[in-house]
């Protein structure tokens, strides 16, 4: 049985930066399932937005992103989120991540969809990786974090560990840390902690197509709604709309936003451009309308992809500013300079998640929500290109001032028992997994997808049913794996998409049903 001040579940940016914001004061153990340069944040190539010159200021980013947001979005956060973004980049450099510099030193800005001015930061056009190589670098060498790679988070431990009755919005659980499976020796093992801060990511694996690495599936998530946390707005899911053709390949490569920022056009396999006559900002219009977009004309042509144009910007810029691009496509033939790019939609991110207040707390005490887990207000409907990095480390830093005003109020829970494996054994049934994998991957991208009605959420719903009996009854009696508790979640994730979706009787940024095609007449945003 181990204790730590903080227990942190996630080691990409949010994770990362709330332990480095405690660990002079503090005792914290990072752990994660993989290693730490496989986090999501790795795979963000377009940038981290803040507001840094004239004539850009904090009111267009704020209108900006309430618009993108679809009226969803609290303004309050919104506000607190933008105002302090140019401070937590600060810190970042402060930590060693580089952004790139035009010749005369100026930050280098790029544009994207929804943004109406240049304030996206960037290195190069692999920005979440230098990011994640910077805060790698400084956990790793601080006395007081501990790191933990290839441990997977099973369960929470509040007060149903202790044989009490817990129940949703009661307002008195809490947290006192996790039960975490050794992916090296197959054994569970438990965490206490004064304060627990969740921050395992995405949940893009519900899909057959996503920018997202394999790791993404929604643990987070599950996890605090079984522990009866509060979870909302999980229809919101965010399709990028470009993302490399390559059939076969996962995760599928992300062609960034930034490209159409700088200039790259849309077309239909014939050459036309496509966006024009469905948005007035052509190629740079919001993500969710780009993808529905692209998603209604390759069903109008029976095509399997659109292309993106940039051949007539200059070559050498082209290289310089978006190298990693440039390298991939041609490892499969495509010079980018001179021929269109392939591209389609994949799951990419969830507007939704753990329900968090202004300090990145969950409804469950002495439990932090971050990241992509999180649900702070901030995306509403549809989430603003580039601002999820910048939550990330506003929220984490809030989180972290919270955490330490409260620390010593917070105290280890000693009654928590050992984790207690009963009477299962190891499955022979392993094809079980892999076939309900497959089949819950199925589902979702068939029925919960771009384009839903209430036809395809219900059957949706009643498929995902059988899955999730066969998978329950085969949890109670074997003994744990990684890819047994990942299928759990992502089924627990996918019932809430579905249900939240059911909910919904109008279309509002990322959720389009055919069957309420219009939103309601209160919202701020018009499609």
């Amino acid at each position: 049985m181990e204790q730590t001040d903080f227990l942190v579940i996630g080691a990409g940016l949010a994770g990362l930066s709330f332990a480095l914001k405690v660990a002079d004061h503090a005792k914290v153990v990072v752990a994660c399932k993989s290693t730490l340069d496989e986090a999501n944040t790795a795979c963000a190539q377009g940038g981290i937005a803040s507001v840094i010159y004239h004539p850009d200021n904090i009111e267009k980013h704020v209108q900006d992103t309430l618009i993108c947001g679809a009226g969803l979005c609290d303004e309050a956060v919104v506000r607190m989120v933008v105002e302090s973004a140019a401070g937590q980049i600060a810190q970042l450099i402060r930590w060693g991540v580089n952004f790139d510099h035009t010749p005369d030193g100026a930050y280098d800005l790029h544009k994207e969809g929804g943004h109406s001015e240049y304030r996206i930061l960037h290195h190069k056009d692999n920005t979440g990786e230098e990011i994640q190589r910077a805060l790698t670098d400084k956990a790793r060498r601080h006395p007081n974090i501990t790191i933990l790679e290839h441990y997977f988070a099973v369960d929470l431990l509040t007060q149903h560990h202790l044989g009490q009755t817990v129940r949703r919005r009661d307002g008195h659980i809490e947290c006192y840390g996790a039960y975490m499976l050794n992916l090296t020796t197959q054994r569970v093992e438990t965490f206490l902690a004064r304060a627990t801060v969740v921050a395992t990511g995405g949940l893009g694996n519900l899909y057959h197509t996503t920018t997202n690495p394999s790791i993404a599936t929604g643990d987070g998530v599950a996890m605090i709604y079984r522990a009866k946390g509060v979870v909302e707005n999980m229809e919101f899911i965010q399709f990028h709309p470009t993302s490399l053709y390559n059939p076969g390949e996962r995760p599928a490569f992300l062609i960034t936003e930034a490209l159409r920022g700088f200039g790259a056009i849309l077309r239909t396999q014939d050459g036309r451009e496509l966006m024009n006559k469905y948005d007035p900002r052509g190629s740079l219009a919001p993500r969710d309308i780009v993808t529905r977009a692209i998603d209604n004309e390759m069903k109008l042509r029976g095509d399997d992809f659109v292309y993106l144009d940039c051949t007539h910007r200059p070559p050498g810029e082209i290289v310089a500013h978006f190298p990693t691009i440039y390298r991939k496509c041609r490892s499969i033939g495509i010079d980018i300079t001179k021929e269109y790019i392939p591209v389609v939609p994949a799951a990419h991110y969830s507007c939704g998640g753990v329900k968090v207040d202004a300090n990145g707390c969950t409804s469950i005490r002495r439990l932090y929500a971050l990241g992509e887990t999180s649900c702070t207000g901030l995306h509403g409907a549809n989430r603003l290109a580039s601002n999820s990095l910048i939550e990330a480390v506003v929220y984490a830093d809030k989180a972290a001032r919270h955490a330490m005003q409260h620390k010593d109020a917070y105290t280890i829970c000693h009654r928590i028992q050992e984790w207690d494996s009963g009477g299962a054994t190891h499955t022979e049934e392993m094809v079980l997994i892999t076939q309900n994998y497959k089949e819950m991957q199925q589902i979702m991208s068939n029925y919960v997808g771009i384009v839903r009605s209430n036809l395809r959420l219900q059957r949706a719903l009643d498929r995902l049913e059988i899955i999730f009996r066969e998978t329950e009854d085969l949890y109670r009696k074997s003994i744990l794996t990684q890819g047994l508790c990942e299928l759990r979640n992502m089924i627990k994730v996918s019932y809430l998409i579905i249900r939240n979706a059911q909910d919904m009787r109008e279309s509002r940024g990322l959720h389009y049903s055919i069957d309420y095609p219009a939103p309601t007449k209160s919202a701020l945003y018009e499609d």
